[in-house]
């Protein structure tokens, strides 16, 4: 089928509508717990150790892991809407919150546990307290973060998404003037910058959720609280799990390689030179997360309406547009390899091993561009099974294995550990290349429709249909 230049211009300025504002929700979301961390800075040393360990335990711990649940919405919202099933995006939202309400339940249990688990795991003992004092006081921002997800999906695959920005971003400005008060004025130090990020999380919420309720736009796909949603939580669930593995075992490596980088001669250095590195790698990160999460909500759209061709044109566009991307974030990263670390440091040694490093941190940056597209199309066909999978094996059978041999046997140090991370983005784009483009999008769609029709037929109806059903649905 022969695509035309006009089509072409209006997918790209349909990705970009979406992608652009989902980039700044990302941002404002991001710098919340980074405003933080820069008021602790102010306090000391000691405090400030304490809420980066506290916050990159959060991350791996509860936030990723919560994000990753509510990622199933992705599929399920977004079928669901170009399907015209409208009020089952509101079922589906339910649905998520009760599960992510529960597994916060769990983690904050972890949470109220952070310094003797930092203490087994061999920390220091003045950090680790400091970092489970932080973490105890960001517990109610673990239901909150959990929520917030939930709706931003709930709206995200409706292409509802400068509402998000606007209280995104209301909450960040009132963030910083919560930090100020709770941090220097109320005494309360590193607690009070904790309890900061949870009133703020709460706050976006508040926000987001009377947009839901009395906004014109969710009249059809938010209908009230319905039983409904204790239904068929088995089958959300299924999809649910994969999606948060899928999310998790990305991100938990990156944590595996700072816990790596201590055991490395000169500790010190390395690790304050991997963390830059993973502020710049979660800073490049965000527009190729704008990409992923528009072509997740094109796809999804596309296949259940019934338009084949459509999803097929957004997956070959966004690509197209996450490599222009890509080439201009790796060129700007090498130009500025030699300035980039005097952002971070005064310290001459850790400014000349940055710019040694920005190299390879823009191939990492590149790969990861394209693999979060990728994963946003994988995102919208349903396939997080399929993605958790290559997770698994790219980042575990061949990241983690190649980063030990080159940091600790061939002594790269440093530089090895990133360079196993860019070997797992080579077999994780290349495995997911290979699935996109042998995908029969045809096929995709029928799956897609039938998705959704199953997930709205009653458990007592089910019993009879699925048999005969259920197989159309494995990828």
């Amino acid at each position: 089928m022969r695509i035309g230049r006009e089509e072409v211009v209006e997918e790209v300025k349909r990705l970009l509508w979406l992608a652009v504002p989902l980039f700044s929700v990302g941002i404002l979301q991001y710098i919340l717990q980074a405003i933080s961390v820069m008021f602790i800075g102010h306090l000391g040393t000691l405090p400030l150790s304490g809420a980066s360990m506290a916050s990159s335990f959060a991350s791996a711990t509860g936030f990723n892991l919560l994000l990753g649940l509510a990622t199933a919405l992705d599929t399920f919202c977004g079928q669901s809407n170009g399907a015209g099933q409208y009020h089952m995006l509101g079922i589906h939202m339910q649905r998520s919150m009760l599960v992510v309400l529960m597994m916060s339940v769990f983690l904050s249990i972890i949470w109220y546990n952070t310094e003797p688990i930092l203490k087994a795991m061999h920390q220091d003992k003045a950090i680790s307290k400091e970092a489970g004092s932080y973490t105890q006081y960001m517990i109610p921002s673990l239901f909150a973060y959990g929520l917030l997800q939930c709706i931003l999906k709930f709206l995200q695959t409706q292409k509802i998404v400068f509402p998000m920005v606007l209280t995104s971003g209301i909450a960040a400005v009132l963030h910083v003037l919560l930090c100020w008060l709770l941090v220097f004025k109320s005494g309360l130090g590193i607690k009070g910058a904790a309890l900061a990020n949870s009133i703020s999380y709460w706050i976006n919420v508040i926000l987001i959720s009377l947009y839901v309720r009395f906004s014109s736009a969710c009249k059809h796909s938010w209908t009230g609280f319905s039983k409904m949603a204790l239904h068929n939580l088995l089958d959300f669930l299924k999809l649910a799990a994969p999606s948060a593995v899928m999310h998790c075992l990305k991100v938990w490596t990156f944590e595996l390689m700072v816990l790596m980088s201590g055991l490395l001669p000169n500790p010190k250095l390395e690790t304050s030179v991997l963390s830059i590195c993973l502020n710049t790698f979660g800073l490049a990160w965000m527009i190729p997360f704008g990409f992923s999460a528009a072509v997740s909500v094109r796809v999804s759209n596309e296949l259940g309406s019934g338009n084949p061709q459509a999803a097929s044109l957004a997956v070959r566009v966004v690509l197209s547009m996450a490599l222009i991307e890509g080439v201009i974030l790796v060129s700007a990263m090498i130009l500025l390899r030699n300035v980039w670390g005097h952002v971070y440091s005064n310290d001459k040694e850790v400014i000349r091993y940055v710019s040694f490093m920005m190299p390879v941190l823009a191939l990492s940056s590149f790969l990861d561009g394209i693999q979060g597209t990728l994963s946003g199309i994988l995102a919208g066909c349903g396939w997080q099974k399929i993605g958790a999978y290559v997770n698994l094996g790219s980042f575990y059978l061949v990241g983690v294995p190649c980063a030990v041999v080159l940091a600790f046997i061939v002594h790269m140090k440093a530089k090895g550990l990133w360079m196993g991370i860019i070997f797992a983005f080579i077999v994780q784009v290349s495995l997911y290349i290979i699935i996109t483009f042998r995908t029969n999008w045809e096929e995709q769609a029928r799956k897609a429709q039938r998705r959704v029709e199953l997930i709205t037929i009653p458990p007592t109806t089910r019993d009879s249909v699925l048999p005969h059903q259920k197989q159309e649905l494995v990828p």
